[in-house]
């Protein structure tokens, strides 16, 4: 079934079946199992597949305005086309007329003359060929060719994958050649399209996965506001390590907690949330201080994924009056609280446990501390405490964030905004973002 190209110059065969030709258009790798471009010039490989058996297809030397060539193979099944589907291979020209191995019935029927035999193929028949062709070669371009009475199943043909479909009465060596190129750019942007589609969606349900792992605070009845800002560490992840919580027991005790996962990937994203839920669960089945620590780091100890990690902790009980509460730190930063009229400052304590997961059968004890009438009592991470100050290798430290903290009261901000401006000036001190997660949590009560 011979094409009518014109013939330019004979053209010196590299391989059994294979004319090298050249392009002066540089396309870049349509994906993976495709050829990477080069900078200057870009050997673009068409890969026919036909079934003429008087030889194959006859696509001599085909030019561009520019005088380069392409690089041809000839597939007359489906079998050897495979097995010439190398890496090179950008662009597949395929005949609509090869007989399918697939059977099927369909109103529409093609018809041509191979090798003095006339063969008919149903329309279903023939895009059964391409469908097997495009799972085949799903990141290559793909051509059909086809009689120009066909048009109805050449615009089937694109609907079902192809990039585009060429009239074997009009072919010409320059529509060929145009065609080519044109499927390999617009398989390649189809791709790109189809990579940016999937990762939004991937981000998307990423973000909805996370902000659903997020906390919701269960205060119902209580007279303590909330606030929280959570920063993870981990580029566009809505998740960390760091990880809190704050619930409200039937009693009227309101429990805080945050905590902190060393490292910073997945992993421990994920046994943050594991803990939070299981501090929820005991906190609400009655546990507090040593037992309920002790009970976190089996937890901890048995969906860890190694024995080296291990999490900080500070849990914060606070009575159903408001006035006192209850302190357990598992190598954790001491609280911030604030008074009115007084300056800002850490809670004492000396006598804090270790971090879970670090020793076997360790004890947490539990200290009371006054809180008064009106205060305010901010539980952080110490990803806010360990950014940097400027450009030397000096951080923020707990001394430092305490200044911080008054200033931002003495310019008369609480609740949500004394957050936002603490973790922003932590931000700009460091000289750009933190690396470490940050969680902070602000629990206030006004008497009166």
């Amino acid at each position: 079934m011979p094409v009518p190209v014109p013939r330019q110059r004979d053209t010196p065969a590299t391989e059994s079946g294979q004319a090298v030709l050249h392009t002066a258009a540089p396309p870049a790798s349509i994906g993976a199992g495709v050829a990477q471009a080069t900078p200057q010039t870009t050997a673009l490989t068409l890969l026919v597949i036909e079934d003429d058996p008087a030889g194959g297809l006859t696509v001599p030397e085909i030019l561009d305005a520019d005088g380069h060539r392409i690089r041809l193979r000839t597939a007359r099944n489906l079998t050897e086309a495979e097995r010439l589907l190398t890496p090179d291979v950008h662009c597949i020209l395929l005949d609509l007329s090869l007989p399918g191995s697939a059977g099927g019935s369909g109103s529409a029927t093609g018809t041509r003359v191979s090798g003095g035999a006339v063969t008919t193929a149903t329309l279903d028949q023939q895009l059964a060929v391409l469908h097997q062709v495009l799972r085949l070669a799903p990141r290559h371009a793909v051509l059909v060719l086809t009689d120009e009475d066909d048009a109805e199943r050449a615009a089937e043909a694109v609907r079902v994958g192809a990039q585009d479909f060429l009239f074997r009465d009009e072919l010409d060596g320059r529509l060929l050649s145009r065609a080519i190129r044109y499927a390999v750019e617009r398989k390649r942007a189809d791709i790109a399209q189809y990579k940016l589609a999937e990762s939004k969606l991937r981000a998307q349900e990423n973000a909805r996965l996370e902000r659903g792992l997020l906390p919701t605070p269960l205060l119902d009845g209580s007279d303590l506001r909330f606030a929280a800002r959570y920063r993870p560490g981990r580029s566009r992840a809505l998740l960390g390590g760091d990880f809190y919580d704050t619930v409200r027991t039937p009693d009227g005790t309101v429990h805080a907690m945050i905590g902190d996962v060393c490292g910073h990937g997945p992993d421990e994203a994920a046994l943050g949330v594991e803990l939070r839920i299981a501090w929820r669960a005991l906190t609400l089945a009655g546990l507090c201080g040593d037992d309920l620590l002790a009970t976190l780091q089996e937890v901890l100890e048995v969906e860890r994924p190694c024995e080296e990690i291990f999490a900080t902790l500070c849990t914060v009980d606070i009575a159903p009056d408001g006035r006192r509460a209850g302190l357990c730190l598992a190598g954790h930063p001491a609280p911030l609280i604030s008074r009115p009229g007084r300056r800002a400052q850490l809670l004492p304590y000396e006598n804090s446990g270790p971090a879970l997961g670090l020793l076997p059968r360790a004890r947490w004890p539990r200290r009371q501390v006054e809180l008064g009438g009106t205060w305010s009592l901010m539980l952080y991470t110490d990803g806010l405490i360990e950014g940097r100050i400027g450009e030397g290798r000096e951080r923020l430290g707990q001394d430092g964030m305490v200044e911080m903290i008054n200033r931002h009261l003495d310019r008369g901000l609480s609740g949500e905004g004394l957050l936002e401006a603490s973790v922003t000036e932590a931000r700009r001190l460091n000289g750009g973002e933190l690396t470490d997660d940050v969680a902070v949590v602000l629990l206030s009560r006004a008497e009166g």
